[in-house]
């Protein structure tokens, strides 16, 4: 199975969304459901064995250490409820990645907003 293909697309995709559910609803870790944590993309490799699972959280980096720690504790869990869930031939082996994207856009719209004010201001004052 090639990299970008059809299958490994959907693959993705549906792990990702059994993920996002099973870290929603199964996990009781304190440390992971008081954090936001949001799965925002899975790549699994195409020989199934491996998946980078890019995770968001809301709040404090602190809170965000701690919910990672949480993740990681549970990674074997998450692997079988997934293996349970999704019929794959491998369950692939879970590596959780910090993903800052979400962070990074709100960070830019509050600086694209303060430089159109600005703008706004300096115009007004003319």
């Amino acid at each position: 199975m090639r990299k970008n293909s059809v299958k490994n697309t959907r693959i993705n995709m549906e792990v990702q969304r059994e993920l996002s559910e099973i870290i929603r609803t199964q996990i009781k870790d304190p440390r992971v459901a008081g954090a936001m944590v949001s799965v925002t993309s899975a790549e699994v490799t195409p020989d199934l064995k491996y998946c980078k699972v890019h995770i968001s959280t809301l709040g404090s980096d602190e809170a965000a250490a701690a919910a990672f720690e949480g993740l990681l504790r549970a990674s074997g869990f998450i692997r079988r409820e997934l293996a349970r869930r999704v019929n794959l031939r491998n369950t692939p082996e879970l590596t959780f990645l910090h993903d800052q994207s979400i962070a990074y856009g709100v960070n830019m719209t509050r600086l694209i907003d303060e430089v159109t004010k600005d703008l706004h201001d300096d115009a007004e004052e003319e």
